[in-house]
């Protein structure tokens, strides 16, 4: 069973713009300017989404004189995808014994 935690974190990663970001921050760690360059967002609505992903704990800042890079936390990720692995090998244990439960 997912916690609310897991649940809020699979809403956050829910949206596009914050799974590109992700996706991105997968590959190295940027800025807000090469953060807006990539994904051709506008400057605010980005620094609204890494405030989200922030909060989340899915990224951690890295001030670096004027700009602030942002680091994807690999293990929060990985952490999700445990539980979804979990959770398949539920489903497919389930599948294997055919397990339903009768109608009334």
């Amino acid at each position: 069973m997912m916690t609310s935690v897991e649940t809020d974190l699979i809403r956050v990663l829910g949206d596009p713009l914050r799974l590109q970001i992700v996706t991105l921050l997968a590959k190295e760690t940027l800025c807000t300017t090469h953060l807006v360059e990539e994904t051709g967002a506008r400057q605010t609505n980005l620094s609204n989404h890494l405030k989200v992903l922030r909060e989340a704990g899915v990224v951690e800042t890295e001030p670096c004189g004027r700009f602030t890079y942002y680091r994807l936390r690999p293990d929060v990720i990985a952490s999700l995808a445990g539980q979804f692995a979990d959770l398949a090998e539920t489903a497919r244990a389930t599948a294997e014994a055919n397990t339903k439960r009768s109608c009334p």
